[in-house]
């Protein structure tokens, strides 16, 4: 009896949606533990089969604050499920395939990270990716707004300067919007820049702290290099080289993919430890301070990226700038002047 129950637990962990005759009700999906289901948080990734999604998932299965995660896309997700479930961590996996099943990966999340999308291409700016992945966030923030009102999303889905209004729009008109739960992942960027800085002073990347401010996009993409630490100083020179490389560190990698993808990997890293963040945030560990895009009252803007503490309620503090030298002030200005169209362009594709 119990070695059919056994198998009964796995059969419904493998195949959720197909019953096994006479199976024990009780063995049904949501109470399915074939493998871990120690305490955590349940996390949904929207775009797992995907570029990014993949290795995302993958490092996300790896993460200990996660006890069950759901890999939803509309292709290939059974296949990204198979396969990571194998690997011997704690969280259980589930794959959920097209839109049909979008109400059931969602369901009961408490952290919904989305890389859907397509990808950039050599000489597509993030502008190019609008009109597609703009449609793509509108109807995945409609199953979290339906689903999981409560959840923190982690919006990845370029332009992000764009995709967050539009989250947030959509967020709105069902009644759901909370703007300290909707955070746009600018991670690698500040990723990209610890490691950039980190070159150039000859120091460990794990070291160096950049905060990078402003959004996701070329020049709105604003590294503070005057508020690196440990603290340091920097040539006119250097400052430029760093701020050019951080800033077209995308495009770096679109081109030396040559046609085969953009930044997948370093991407997936980024948005791991991010999440990561949000996790022990929502643990309610002290002192969890990252840079991301949200609803900001730092400038004029109604969105921006800049360090927020995050904690049980999502991004509970958003801290100003801080003192800016006279070229960060400069690139603020290029950096507001190009994000107000962004953001515009998001909120007008809801609204009209």
């Amino acid at each position: 009896m119990e070695f059919n129950q056994r198998i009964a637990r796995i059969s419904a962990h493998l195949h959720p949606s197909n019953l096994q005759m006479g199976e024990n009700p009780i063995l049904r999906q949501a109470d399915c533990r074939a493998k871990g289901g120690a305490p955590g948080y349940k996390v949904a990734i929207l775009g797992a089969a995907g570029g990014i999604g993949q290795p995302l998932a993958m490092l996300m299965k790896m993460n200990p604050l996660v006890s069950l995660l759901h890999l939803y896309d509309v292709v290939n997700s059974p296949g990204v499920t198979a396969d990571i479930s194998h690997m011997d961590t704690g969280a259980v996996v589930r794959g959920f395939l097209g839109q049909q099943q979008l109400e059931n990966a969602l369901t009961g999340m408490d952290l919904v990270v989305i890389p859907a999308g397509v990808p950039r291409k050599p000489g597509m700016t993030r502008d190019d990716l609008f009109k597609i992945n703009a449609g793509i966030v509108k109807t995945l923030c409609e199953g979290i707004a339906k689903c999981c009102p409560n959840a923190v999303v982690n919006l990845i889905s370029n332009p992000v300067n764009s995709t967050v209004p539009i989250a947030a729009e959509v967020f709105k008109k069902a009644g759901t919007y909370d703007p300290k739960k909707l955070l746009g992942v600018t991670m690698l960027d500040v990723v990209r820049a610890n490691t950039f800085v980190a070159e150039v002073l000859g120091l460990d990347p794990r070291e160096v702290s950049v905060p990078v401010v402003g959004g996701h996009a070329g020049v709105t993409i604003l590294p503070l290099l005057s508020q690196v630490k440990p603290p340091c100083s920097l040539t006119p020179e250097e400052t430029e080289y760093l701020t050019k490389r951080i800033q077209d560190g995308g495009t770096e990698v679109v081109q030396a993919k040559a046609g085969a993808g953009s930044a997948t990997l370093s991407m997936a890293y980024a948005a791991v430890k991010f999440a990561d963040a949000c996790l022990r945030g929502l643990r309610g560990d002290a002192g969890i301070i990252e840079c991301a895009f949200v609803a900001s009252q730092v400038t004029e803007l109604p969105f921006f990226a800049s360090k927020v503490r995050l904690g049980r309620g999502g991004a509970e503090e958003v801290f100003q700038l801080g003192l800016l030298n006279e070229y960060e002030r400069a690139g603020l200005d290029k950096a507001k002047k190009e994000l107000e169209g962004s953001i515009q362009k998001g909120v007008s594709f809801i609204r009209n």
